[in-house]
């Protein structure tokens, strides 16, 4: 830091020029020590300190300042008011709140906007971003580029028929939970009960319900089958196509043999889950007979030719691009293409000529690849496999599809995925392979049971031969020097490492970190706590310790899987990434129709790459809410009842529980916890008792009772039956034949990829018995 002081008070572009200077390492002090301020000078410092944090500028954790990230130059943000100027300002729509408050946005707006760019308070939009000079009192300015979702002044949610007439709606979001309307019949619009409605609050009062008026019936949910239409029309899913999208797709011919290589003799063969409707990837692997690479495989890799069909500025392209990708629900699929697209003309079924993209693949006796080309193909699938059909015959199960293939087929895919494997254990990815829950339905679509399917070797080949070919697409546009979509996962920050590193501490453990940050790091971590109680938290921990992956124009890798450049390549019938990657294959390589158009530059790309980054979670956010509505419905006569599960979240509003057997999520309330004060221990993840000392932790295994569930929303609530454990002996990881707890075996570890974060924080630190409302957590991906 320097030295010489100047006597005048800084100016806010001054304080922010010294915290960029230093920042994380220079606090109210230090900056009023560079600046000689004193007394009431370091009132008005603490003032301004306080503003630029408020702005955005600046973030404050514990008693330092940091200057406040970067935003890329694109991306997604909610329109939120405006300044005293009468400026539009607008705040990131994907925030993590550990970083500090979201900064704001200062939106220029045009005398004449062009058409999808006027914008509004309340209003999502996609920004180009520019930075302000420090001090200003928004960081960032922005244009609008395309309003993605007006403003709603409307609440959806059950409509439930009165014997007296008229109603009762019933909000599906579960922030309303238990706010209950009250529909008049002349209001209702010939609702009946069940529908799903959307809503305008006509009316509030002090005491009784507040009033409502029916707009539009979205649709009828008298049986759960209908149960994921909440969250399509919540998060305004398209579902239905345009009809010249409709039209373009009947219209569509299967792909013939002009412009491709004839690859139908190959034997190409498809693995899936075994209620998959669309087949768009197959493999091959053989020996390489070439004898500079003795011991070495060629691995192809073929993908269903959606470029040829879909093609840039078609009603088809539109429609695509505006889903982003396809979303999956347990009772349905809602597609990114047409059925006649994605089922029928795409869809690589046994025996059937499909056109292709295929890239074939050296890989050395090492594992490593060391050359690919990209070729246009017709193809014929030689078989239809399911991942456990593949996986009985190598383990010596074959049945009458799998007998013929074993020998030819098979072995040879299983054998080129021990030489990948062996490279991909080398390269040491983040090895967070925690297990998914999947619901099952009854012909009615309510759950019959919840399931975690094993995971086996079959998956682990087919993923890791779609890691190099989206590898082997990045390397090959790069070469040429094309605009490209990568997927793109970030390391953790410093402030998330920090926390990390704290969290350990408490467990005796701790974070090496020296030179570049490596998932090995975090390996060696998990390692450690393998075998152990404290197994699942420190899962958990390390999870929410990283960023979230996402869909960018500009590289900067994918830490989690430990590789400089990957693009999406293997999916175009379900991600439009593909599809994107797909034509600058085309186009670079020269392989015909349907390429990506010259007019498509990294700036473009960059747009439609924040874009679909944020359908991308919106689609998961539907699917795990969907999920969360059916497991509610399932134990809502469960009431009562008592479960085993374990802590999944510990915020400021109590503890969420996740059950051993269905996987379902709930809240336990602070205010119903134990007859002492409780205080948020973050460094910890637990709730600690303020006399006692009894500490309920993340990772906990617990018994809870069911005390409401509103299957609408979604939401369970639990009350805490298990005392909690004094932090004394809680230190050190105790292995399984440690354990002395009586209340069953531990449940397995929560089912989360770093592609997919859930995070959970409020604002409530602590409460009174009696007297204080415990807020709901907030839960957001990360």
């Amino acid at each position: 830091m320097s030295k010489p002081r100047d006597r005048h008070f800084p100016d806010r572009e001054t304080i922010v020029a010294f915290i960029r200077a230093h920042s994380g390492k220079v606090g109210t002090k230090e900056i009023a020590r560079e600046f000689g301020l004193k007394n009431a000078d370091r009132v008005e410092l603490k003032r301004i300190l306080r503003d630029l944090a408020d702005d955005g500028t600046i973030t404050k954790r514990g008693r330092k300042v940091h200057e406040q990230e970067t935003l890329p130059p694109t991306l997604m943000a909610d329109i939120t008011g405006r300044d005293a100027d009468g400026e539009l300002i607008a705040t990131p729509t994907e925030w993590d709140e550990e970083s500090g408050p979201a900064p704001k946005i200062r939106i220029h707006v045009p005398r004449r906007a062009r058409p999808g760019a006027a914008a509004g308070v309340g209003d999502r939009a996609l920004l180009r971003i520019e930075a302000m000079e420090p001090g200003d009192t928004a960081p960032y300015r922005a244009r609008v580029i395309k309003v993605i979702d007006r403003t709603r002044s409307r609440i959806l949610g059950i409509y439930r028929a009165l014997p007296q007439g008229g109603g009762r709606l019933v909000p599906v979001d579960k922030k309303q939970a238990g706010r209950e309307l009250n529909i008049a019949k002349a209001d209702s619009a010939g609702a009946e009960d069940g529908d799903l409605v959307s809503v305008d609050l006509i009316r509030t009062r002090g005491y009784g319900l507040a009033s409502g008026k029916v707009k539009e019936r979205l649709g009828s949910l008298a049986t759960e089958k209908a149960v994921s239409l909440i969250a399509i029309h919540a998060h305004d899913i398209p579902q239905v196509f345009s009809p010249a999208a409709l039209r373009e797709a009947e219209a569509a011919k299967p792909a013939t043999l002009q412009g491709r290589e004839d690859w139908r003799e190959l034997p190409l063969v498809t693995i899936d889950p075994p209620d998959a409707k669309d087949h768009d990837d197959a493999v091959h692997a053989a020996p390489d007979d070439d004898p500079n690479n003795t011991g070495g495989v060629i691995v192809t890799v073929a993908i269903a030719d959606v470029a040829y069909y879909v093609r840039p500025g078609s009603a088809l392209d539109h429609d695509a691009l505006e889903r982003g990708n396809s979303v999956y629900f347990p009772d349905r699929v809602v597609p990114m293409l047409p059925e006649r697209i994605s089922n029928n003309l795409c869809s690589l079924v046994p025996g059937e000529p499909r056109g292709a993209l295929a890239v074939r693949m050296v890989i050395g006796p090492d594992g490593r690849k060391r050359s690919h080309t990209f070729h246009r193909i017709l193809m014929r699938s030689a078989a239809k496999l399911n991942y456990a059909q593949a996986q009985a015959a190598i383990d010596g199960r074959p049945d009458d599809t799998t007998g013929p293939l074993l020998d030819p087929i098979l072995k040879p895919l299983y054998a080129a995925y021990a030489l990948v494997k062996r490279a991909r254990d080398e390269r040491d990815p983040l090895d967070l392979d925690l297990p998914e829950r999947k619901l099952l339905l009854k012909k009615d679509g309510t759950v019959d049971r919840v399931i975690i399917p094993e995971r086996l070797d079959a998956h682990r080949l087919i993923e890791e031969f779609m890691i190099l070919a989206n590898v082997a697409a990045a390397e090959a546009l790069e070469k040429k020097s094309l605009p490209l979509i990568y997927r793109v996962h970030d390391e953790p920050t410093v402030e998330k490492i920090h926390n990390l590193q704290e969290f350990l501490k408490t467990l005796d453990m701790s974070f090496s970190k020296s030179g570049p940050l490596r998932p090995e790091q975090f390996n060696r971590v998990l390692d450690q706590v393998k075998g152990h109680d404290a197994e699942p938290m420190v899962n958990e921990v390390v999870l929410r310790a990283q960023a979230q992956a996402e869909y960018s124009a500009e590289n900067y890798g994918h830490f989690g899987l430990n590789l400089r450049r990957y693009a999406h390549f293997t999916s175009p019938i379900r991600r439009y990434a593909d599809l994107i990657v797909h034509r600058a294959l085309i186009r670079a390589l020269g392989l015909g129709d349907g390429a990506l158009p010259d007019s498509e530059t990294p700036e473009t790309l960059g747009e439609i790459a924040a874009q679909i980054s944020v359908t991308e979670r919106r689609a998961m956010k539907a699917e795990r809410e969907t999920s969360d509505r059916l497991i509610a419905h399932f134990l809502a006569d469960r009431i009562g009842d008592v479960f085993q599960g374990r802590i999944s979240g510990v915020t400021r509003a109590g503890l969420f529980v996740k059950l051993s057997d269905t996987g379902a999520d709930g809240l336990v309330p602070i205010r119903t916890i134990g007859s002492e004060y409780f205080n948020y221990d973050e460094t910890r993840h637990a709730l600690i008792g303020s006399r006692s000392g009894a500490m309920h932790r993340l990772g906990d295994v617990v018994e809870v009772r069911l005390v409401e569930a509103a299957p609408v929303a979604g939401a369970l609530r639990f009350e805490l039956l298990s005392e909690g454990h004094t932090g004394r002996n809680s230190r050190r990881p105790r292995s399984a034949s440690d354990r002395t707890e009586s209340r069953g075996p531990r449940a397995g570890r929560v089912p989360k990829s770093f592609e997919a974060k859930a995070g959970r924080t409020s604002r409530k630190a602590r409460r009174k018995p009696g007297k204080s409302k415990a807020g709901k957590a907030k839960r957001g991906k990360r």
